[in-house]
């Protein structure tokens, strides 16, 4: 792993980073070293090449309901006919998809031989929902703390079906593989950790889970696919929602708790097909200035274009985001009916950065769940052990990286925030 900090990185006072060079990337070696090695291969991004690949690494060949060659196609299809596209990028896609074809037909293998996993059942989970860097994954990982709570680290996420006798521990293949990931993500995106840690252990989106069906607003995150885009807002995605559900129930078979604690921003969007599939949920809400988490989540996908792209076009992350921020929040406004009073919290980023524990008490209290002295004892711990910005923090900035005014970004917004009473964050 690289110890040096990049040229193109400017180091700041008490561990502060700005990225420099968004538009125009400086690569270092190793980066350079990638891409030429991408650029040797001769890659076939089709359905068939995907699926042959998972039937040979695992030795399965059931994939279950046909359905989803449709949308793997359009995964496909989109970013193997963008000239833009690095050949590094390719196959990182395509070998993203089939480890989701392998986990789809380990999930599928699973529960024919024991279909007694689909009568678990899933109660009363709390789940948290909010805009993309908006604190919800560190308060995800508090509640995850408490040892009474079921949840989902990413190694797991990313290869739910054991090939053997789980261990659960760092010596599981699973785990193995996701620590060696992790390793290399940060070798070839040196930032990474300072932006979004993508650690084995670290608590992940269950929209993990939809992945081996081939459908979530994942592809926005790792490829420009306004195809995908339009695909997925014209599709019922209730069907998803349940395979997702029923993985979860594969991973609380491996290890049951009576109750989880989830989160993912795609729900905003889709409350629907959320409550359809978790009727007694808890929703925690998270509120943020938008305007802060745009810049975030337009300078972090921007960041990693370098790797994916031969151009990265921070303009086009900056709308992608701001639009996507609209709609999330819109569609979280229009079906707010659907969430029960009685168990849903609003979650004001500046409050719960004043008191984190104060607010987790709070959503526990909605949630029925008493504080126990052994649970505080856990989440203090988890406090404790996250100092934050430990691996450095970015500074993000719209006018100097995106040429944007911030309070004209946030005019889309107003209505929103007033409602639940946001305060700007970037001027």
């Amino acid at each position: 792993m690289p110890s040096c900090v990049p040229k193109n990185f400017e180091r700041m006072a008490g561990h502060v980073i700005r990225v420099t060079d968004l538009a125009h990337p400086e690569l270092d070696d190793f980066q350079r070293s990638a891409l030429a090695y991408g650029d040797t291969l001769d890659l076939d991004l089709s359905v068939g090449a995907v699926c042959s690949a998972a039937v040979e690494q695992c030795g399965l060949d059931d994939f279950g309901a046909d359905d989803f060659r449709e949308r793997l196609s359009l995964w496909l299809s989109e970013v193997d006919e963008d000239p833009n596209r690095t050949n590094l990028g390719r196959l990182i896609h395509f070998n993203d998809c089939v480890r989701y074809a392998v986990n789809r037909l380990r999930i599928h293998d699973l529960l024919t031989r024991h279909p007694e996993i689909h009568d678990l059942e899933i109660k009363a989970p709390i789940i948290v929902v909010g805009l993309p860097r908006s604190g919800t994954t560190h308060l995800v990982n508090l509640m995850a703390a408490d040892g009474r709570l079921r949840s989902m680290p990413l190694w797991e996420g990313q290869a739910p079906v054991a090939e053997d006798n789980p261990t659960r521990g760092e010596d599981d293949p699973r785990f193995v593989r996701c620590a060696q990931a992790w390793e290399q993500m940060q070798a070839a995106s040196p930032l990474v950790s300072a932006m979004h840690p993508m650690s084995p252990n670290h608590i992940h989106e269950e929209l993990e889970l939809m992945l081996p069906d081939f459908s979530s607003y994942q592809q926005e995150w790792v490829a420009r696919a306004p195809k995908w885009v339009e695909y997925y807002h014209a599709h019922d995605q209730r069907p998803h929602y349940a395979y997702m559900k029923m993985v979860l129930k594969i991973l609380q078979w491996y290890m049951p708790r009576d109750r989880w604690v989830l989160k993912c921003p795609q729900h905003l969007e889709q409350l629907g097909p959320l409550i359809e599939a978790f009727p007694d949920a808890t929703i925690a809400v998270t509120h943020r200035d938008p305007v802060a988490v745009i810049q975030s989540a337009a300078t972090m996908t921007c960041y990693g274009a370098r790797m994916s792209y031969k151009s990265t076009d921070p303009e086009w992350y900056l709308e992608h985001w701001a639009t996507r921020s609209e709609q999330l929040l819109n569609a979280s406004i229009r079906d707010r009916h659907l969430l029960s009073a009685e168990r849903t919290i609003d979650v004001r980023f500046d409050e719960f950065m004043a008191d984190d524990f104060a607010m987790v008490e709070q959503i526990y209290d909605v949630a029925g769940l008493p504080m126990t002295d052994e649970a505080r004892a856990e989440i203090e711990q988890q406090l404790a052990g996250r100092r934050r910005g430990k691996h450095g923090r970015v500074v993000y900035d719209l006018r100097e990286d995106f040429g944007a005014d911030p309070k004209q970004v946030r005019e889309r917004f107003g209505s929103y925030m007033e409602r639940f009473g946001i305060q700007a964050e970037v001027h």
